[in-house]
């Protein structure tokens, strides 16, 4: 679960600041599933280059609430979850700071988008969030506003996720596995708590490692039957598990592809990608296109991108992503290996004509 946040301050020396505005978007891995926004007295005068930046003076916070009559919100909204924001040192070491004034020890683990978009997303000429944003074609509303920055750090958070999925956190759950064939407690919560929807399964030991990856029409249902089976595969796997990921997934081939895609990359123990030669040389009709399927929700597609009669990889656009030039397409794809398996996956589904839609690039 993580916890997106962004803050106005009033800035000044790094002791003496405080926050004018807070905005804090949870958001498990699909959906958001709470948010806080709220304007905050501060208690102290706003630097005057920051009253310019931000629109917010004096007058407008006078009768906002003060920090410490919003805290216990800000407390129970990233319980469970990593903080992630767009230089996420500065606003957390200014909200730490908030509640060590209150004498209340806050501490949460952290993630900052700066450092994942250099690490997935490199060779942009500037990594700050306005540029960032205008790069990867990221609507961002109210620059310099806590809410549309943390609106915007959320979807290039959607993004960096969807290139790699090996990032710690996400629905994360404490359980005891046995060997056992009736379900614990704790196993059955976990199980409830669970899509009955389609998409791909993670599951990962106690040293975070991938050990299987299962693409499925229903979450709930698949997980139910790893823990009902009694096989001394099924329970090596029950005994292995230690946190479930999972990604909603309405596309059949982006399904494919993906699952396809992570256990060839890691080889988990659990649901081994097959190291078995194999052969497919038939060219692609069009020698670059893009296959478009369906995506995380209804406003976004999935892109799977070829070119040059090589498959390049694949990536998440919202509705209008055909405004997208080829180039920005492909600095937020998730490369793939233009494995033969993959390239008759696509071809069968291309035969079949099931795609949403197939755009040939222009050479």
């Amino acid at each position: 679960m993580y916890a997106i946040i962004d803050l106005e301050t009033t800035g000044g020396k790094p002791h003496e600041e405080a926050i004018t505005e807070i905005a804090i978007y949870k958001y498990d891995g699909n959906e958001l599933v709470d948010q806080f926004i709220s304007m905050v007295n501060p208690e102290r005068p706003i630097q005057p280059f920051v009253q310019k930046l931000t629109g917010i003076n004096n007058k407008m916070l006078r009768n906002a609430p003060k920090f410490y009559e919003i805290a216990k919100r800000v407390v129970e909204i990233t319980q469970g979850c990593t903080i992630v924001a767009h230089n996420a040192a500065f606003d957390y070491r200014v909200l730490k700071k908030e509640f060590d004034r209150l004498g209340y020890d806050y501490s949460r683990p952290r993630l900052c988008t700066v450092k994942l978009s250099k690490e997935h997303i490199p060779g942009l000429e500037s990594y700050s969030l306005g540029k960032l944003c205008k790069s990867l074609h990221i609507p961002v509303s109210d620059r310099h506003r806590a809410s549309g920055d943390a609106l915007a750090t959320l979807e290039l958070f959607k993004l960096i996720l969807n290139k790699k999925r090996d990032l710690s956190g996400r629905l994360e759950y404490d359980q005891k596995p046995q060997r056992k064939t009736k379900l614990s407690d704790d196993l059955i919560t976990m199980i409830e708590e669970l899509p009955s929807k389609k998409g791909i399964l993670y599951l990962y030991d106690d040293k975070n490692r991938l050990i299987s990856v299962e693409n499925t029409r229903n979450i709930r249902k698949k997980i139910n039957d790893i823990f009902l089976k009694t096989n001394p595969k099924s329970l090596d796997l029950q005994k292995q598990l230690k946190r479930i990921d999972f990604e909603l997934l309405s596309g059949n081939l982006i399904n494919k592809i993906i699952s396809w895609h992570y256990r060839h990359k890691h080889n988990p123990r659990f649901s081994v990608c097959s190291r078995k030669k194999y052969s497919f040389d038939k060219s692609f009709d069009m020698p670059s296109f893009m296959l478009i399927d369906y995506g995380h929700h209804p406003g976004e597609k999935a892109v799977i991108y070829v070119e040059d009669d090589k498959v390049k990889g694949y990536g998440f656009f919202k509705l209008n992503w055909e405004q997208n030039s080829p180039e920005l397409i492909k600095k937020r794809l998730t490369p793939v290996e233009n494995h033969p398996y993959l390239r008759k996956m696509i071809h069968d589904h291309i035969a079949k004509k099931k795609y949403v839609d197939l755009v040939e690039i222009p050479q």
